[in-house]
């Protein structure tokens, strides 16, 4: 996992600690694709790495929603997920 990735994986973690701390009984979380060539099937780079921080503290992914969009960055692949306390 890269720079980036693991910075966002890191993240992913704060967030969920914060709000499992919290006493939250759902995180729901935006997750941007890293990787750019989003029309080829195939790995979604740093997707994976996210949810799997996420649920290392205590949540489960429940629901997931897809939108792509056009940033300065170019086009990405951005994922909203409902995740609920285990």
């Amino acid at each position: 996992m890269g720079f980036i990735n693991n910075a966002k994986a890191n993240e992913a973690t704060r967030v969920a600690t914060e709000a499992y701390s919290a006493g939250r009984q759902i995180l729901v979380f935006k997750i941007i694709e890293a990787n750019s060539s989003h029309r080829h099937t195939g790995l979604m780079a740093g997707v994976g790495e996210q949810v799997e921080a996420i649920e290392a503290q205590g949540w489960i992914l429940d629901r997931m929603a897809g939108a792509e969009g056009k940033a300065l960055t170019g086009e990405r692949t951005a994922l909203i997920c409902l995740f609920r306390r285990r």
